[in-house]
């Protein structure tokens, strides 16, 4: 990089709005917010790190320092207590040393961290945890009743190798996120499968009532849904059983429950067919059940997935983001709604936002609209969540003001609206340089900047509480998690960029051959990736 060049990312890197993902402290030990925030914001992730816990020897690289993935929580019961999990210091190859846990009780102004035994950096023995070496996909769930419900992937080696163990693990708290039970196994295979990116949802009206799905890939090249259910909080656990099949070669992704309006459950996820030319599509659909599980509908399809995946526009190195995953949530009056990164948009040329809704229980979906900002700026891993007021949220990284080589200047968004047709997007903070962030795998041999695969995005009354992943400001691969306070109302600080904008539908007639061309070079290369996958 030119001084000239390095001089200028340096100035917008420490402007007001630029900077790392750092935090402070002030006198009482309270973590203050980072100086390239537009909204108020506080760090969740604190110290001590896990580092190096166990002494068997591991093959990858471990990114000490590094929090990332998170999910988030509100006590039903009490809604200044906020519950997070994110997973701490990352493997190149898979999984991370730990995932720890966050709880607040002032409304995420000031947090502590815990753990449950989900792998053994946080002491997991083969009496609860099965000894598994790493933990994943870390997802929670709050009932009506004020119990917080955490899952885990624990796993012990390279998945599908020999020697290798994993499980699907869930912790239960009866005292808003301070102690944890000891984790339950709702399955646990050896080399021959591997259980992978499980949800954890509770029923919003029975507290009784919870379903954690996940995609059980085998030797074979298959991977179908999951589910497991339990019918007294979580006291007890049906055996996980497969609950739709795509067939063989192909493989569901990204399964998330989610409970409507007349207690109708039904679970959305990703579709990944294979031709027998080998031709791969991916297809967001969903199935439903109205016995809690016993029994489920043939699937019906949302939306062809278009994505080509995020990379950094200067060098094209890849960005291991949420393409082919989505976000799924539902409106007080039933309205689903379902956001996915997406290039329809821009004709093939890059990822930009989608988000589609349903009126009528998921039986039929309005075109996918782009909602993203700059409709000119590669934009990933989108969350999306509906208010109890109705209002929309969703939040997302997009690169706009990735202009010098030698760094990936990524920024923090949140667009809302009331009618699902005018947004408005407010900036949350960045630019942070995604170069500093952890690699995280595809495959075999391909790497990309790692945030994690989903984010998350909760409310609280008429507010929005963002909590995402972001990197620190200096030289090394550090990350942290922080939680955005949005204003609630249209008023913003003055350094806040707040603007307006309408929902553009795809245009028609679609993409060029070339640009379906590259489309299915995506999907093959998730598709490689679920065939050697790195959680």
């Amino acid at each position: 990089m030119s001084l000239q060049r390095a001089v200028a990312v340096s100035a917008m890197l420490l402007s007001s709005c630029g900077g790392g993902g750092g935090s402070g402290a002030d006198a009482v030990g309270v973590p203050t917010p980072p100086p390239f925030a537009s909204v108020a914001q506080v760090r969740v992730s604190q110290p001590p790190m896990v580092g190096a816990c166990n002494g068997t020897t591991q093959t990858g690289t471990l990114y000490e320092n590094t929090a990332l993935e998170p999910s988030l929580v509100i006590n039903q019961g009490n809604p200044a207590n906020f519950v997070a999990m994110w997973q701490q210091d990352r493997w190149n190859n898979g999984g991370s040393q730990a995932l720890n846990l966050g709880v607040s009780f002032d409304s995420g102004q000031t947090w502590m961290v815990t753990s449950t035994p989900f792998s053994v950096c946080t002491g997991g023995n083969s009496a609860d945890g099965g000894n598994y070496l790493r933990a994943s996909n870390g997802w929670l769930a709050a009932s009506p009743a004020g119990l917080i419900y955490a899952l885990s992937l624990s796993f012990s080696g390279g998945a599908l190798q020999a020697g290798s163990s994993n499980g699907q693990l869930v912790a239960r708290s009866l005292d808003g996120g301070m102690t944890w039970s000891a984790p339950t196994a709702l399955i646990r295979d050896g080399e021959n499968f591997f259980n992978d990116k499980g949800a954890i949802t509770a029923d919003p009206v029975d507290s009784s009532y919870l379903y954690v799905v996940w995609d059980r890939i085998d030797t074979q090249n298959s991977g179908p849904t999951y589910l497991a259910v339990t019918h007294d909080g979580g006291s007890t656990w049906q055996a996980g059983r497969n609950i739709y099949d795509p067939g063989v070669g192909n493989q569901t992704i990204g399964n998330i429950i989610v409970v409507l309006p007349g207690d109708v459950v039904m679970d959305v996820f990703t579709e990944l067919d294979t031709a027998s030319n080998g031709a791969v599509t991916s297809l967001l659909r969903a199935i439903q059940s109205t016995d809690h599980g016993a029994t489920w509908s043939a699937p019906a399809t949302i939306a062809q997935e278009q994505a080509v995946g995020a990379s950094d526009p200067q060098t094209g190195r890849a960005i291991r983001d949420s393409a082919l995953l989505f976000s799924v949530s539902v409106a007080p009056s039933g309205k689903i709604y379902v956001a996915w990164q997406d290039s329809r948009f821009s004709g093939g040329a890059h990822d930009g936002v989608a988000l589609s809704s349903s009126s009528d229980g998921g039986q039929t979906w309005a075109p996918p609209m782009r909602v993203n900002g700059d409709a000119s700026a590669v934009a990933f891993t989108p969350m999306v969540h509906v208010r109890k007021d109705g209002a929309i949220g969703v939040t997302y990284y997009d690169l706009r003001n990735d202009t010098f080589p030698g760094s990936v200047l990524t920024d923090c968004w949140l667009v809302t609206s009331t009618d699902g047709t005018t947004f408005t997007e407010s900036h949350l903070s960045g630019p942070f340089d995604l170069s500093l962030a952890p690699m995280g795998q595809f495959g075999a041999n391909s790497q990309g900047y790692f945030l994690g695969d989903y984010q998350a995005l909760a409310s609280v009354s008429d507010a929005f509480l963002p909590l995402y992943a972001q990197t620190n400001p200096g030289t090394q691969v550090s990350s942290d998690v922080f939680i955005a306070f949005p204003p609630a109302t249209a008023a913003a600080p003055a350094r806040a960029i707040i603007r307006s904008f309408r929902a553009i539908a795809a245009p028609s007639p679609g993409l060029s051959e070339q640009a379906i061309e590259r489309v299915m070079e995506h999907a093959r290369r998730i598709r490689a990736q679920r065939l050697h996958p790195a959680a």
